[in-house]
């Protein structure tokens, strides 16, 4: 199985950037489904983006045009670039990782392997 080692969260102003990086152990990484997902507090877990092995993304609507969301599969890596950062953008933001061969999901219940968070604040 794979373990999800995020990085990266911090506490910028509004329209700040961050990049957020998740780096896969233990599994081949091509073999999953990636994405990511946030939690503010008092709400659920929302997906934010996801990726499949062969690049085919997919963002929420909230976050069109702001972020990104990219992997670099020789280094096991996935990441989130985040620009135009708004308040309410703040939330804990896990990767997640689901097996293949599987459907395109952004349910938080399709995915089996998560990680433990990182923090990110946006400041009006």
């Amino acid at each position: 199985q794979v373990q999800l080692v995020e990085s990266g969260g911090g506490s910028v102003q509004s329209g700040g950037s961050l990049r957020l990086s998740c780096a896969a152990s233990g599994d081949t990484y091509s073999r999953y489904y990636m994405g990511w997902f946030r939690q503010a507090s008092g709400k659920e877990r929302e997906g934010v983006a996801r990726i499949d092995s062969i690049g085919r993304i997919s963002y929420a609507d909230s976050v069109k045009g702001r972020f990104t969301i990219s992997q670099a599969n020789a280094k096991n890596t996935l990441y989130l670039q985040m620009d135009s950062l708004k308040p309410e953008d703040t939330a804990m933001y896990y990767c997640a990782a689901r097996k293949t061969p599987c459907a395109p999901s952004g349910s938080k219940y399709d995915y089996n392997y998560w990680g433990q968070g990182t923090q990110v604040t946006v400041s009006s």
